[in-house]
């Protein structure tokens, strides 16, 4: 044992994998829960994760293990599972008071929570972080340089206890205290990289991707500000950081299926045969109908929803780009609607 505090990580994903392996490249055990018992067992005997992160020999502190029972005397928990089902996993825990990191990113189906509303309820006794930022999980797990924004819902006093925690020379963390704006950069970015994709698969060119990037971000914030985000939030690390890196390169899963879909694959079947979750494919049509009740214009959202759903994609986009004309910013529209 390395003599300070043992930190736990909740899904052994290619993210959480990582997550662990930074955590202990200092020295400090990690316990790692993983879903599947050969992934648990490989960690053990071979410090490898062979099915979600095999680029990486994982450093011999990282313990994995398939009992949530484990983590009863942990205080500080890294929460890496899919998204859909934070809830049930979190339910499994032995109830204590403790910080709970979430590092997921989506919207849950069904009812449109965010994560912190779903850890909330499921976990009243904790406190809850966001943990969000431009992070491929190789280069994490590999000690390249990395910036994200952690998020306290507890405020500065939370952020004292987790900075110390998780920080590393090439893992640096930024504070914030917008818990909500940091999940919807999040969420959001996931749902535009699969849009990039598909314009990389139908070649439509790097002007393309990055008009999208640009009238996507203006989509993040418009959303995000409805819902009570800061505006300077989603325009750091968490929003705009992330949006920019996931929607560039194939390393997003999101970024990947968008690109499958662009070349005439067909949503069922891409997730049918995904062993690692694309978040966004879930996200889309919740945030779709979330921005529709609030009566907030997200058209690349609503054209993401509709490809999922078995629309031919260049027609789509095609629909896309006849929209009417109208004026870049909000606060020049009054000039031409007058």
């Amino acid at each position: 044992m390395s003599g300070r505090e043992t930190i736990g990580v909740i899904g052994a994903g290619a993210w959480g994998t990582a997550l662990a392996q930074m955590l202990a490249s200092d020295g400090r055990d990690v316990v790692l829960w993983a879903y599947e018992a050969e992934v648990v067992a490989a960690i053990n005997a071979e410090h490898r994760n062979p099915l979600y992160l095999p680029s990486a020999t994982l450093a011999p502190t990282i313990r994995a293990t398939g009992d949530l029972a484990d983590f009863a005397a942990i205080d500080t928990l890294l929460v890496v599972t899919p998204a859909q089902v934070l809830g049930k996993v979190l339910g499994g825990l032995v109830k204590a008071p403790r910080d709970l990191v979430l590092c997921s990113k989506g919207i849950e189906a069904g009812t449109g929570r965010l994560m912190n509303d779903v850890a909330r309820e499921a976990s009243p006794e904790s406190a809850i972080a966001v943990l969000s930022g431009p992070t491929f999980a190789h280069e994490v797990a590999a000690g390249l340089p990395t910036a994200v924004t952690l998020a306290c819902g507890g405020g500065a006093a939370q952020w004292d206890r987790l900075a110390p925690a998780i920080a590393r020379p090439a893992f640096r963390p930024y504070y914030s205290d917008d818990v909500t704006g940091a999940e919807i950069g999040g969420a959001v970015k996931n749902v535009l990289a699969i849009a990039c994709g598909v314009v990389d698969g139908l070649a439509l060119g790097q002007n393309a991707r990055a008009a999208l990037i640009a009238r996507g971000y203006a989509e993040m914030l418009r959303f995000g500000e409805a819902l009570g985000a800061e505006a300077e939030t989603l325009s750091g690390l968490c929003g705009l950081g992330d949006l920019v890196l996931t929607c560039s390169s194939t390393s997003s899963r999101n970024f990947s299926l968008g690109k499958a879909l662009g070349e005439g694959a067909s949503a069922a079947d891409l997730m049918a045969d995904r062993r690692t979750v694309a978040e966004g494919a879930f996200t889309a049509p919740v945030l779709a109908e979330l921005a529709a009740a609030r009566g907030i214009a997200m058209p690349i959202v609503d054209a993401v929803g509709a490809i999922l759903a078995g629309a031919n994609a260049r027609r789509v986009v095609a629909e896309l780009l006849a929209r009417p004309l109208r004026a870049e910013l909000e606060s020049d529209a009054k000039d031409i609607e007058a």
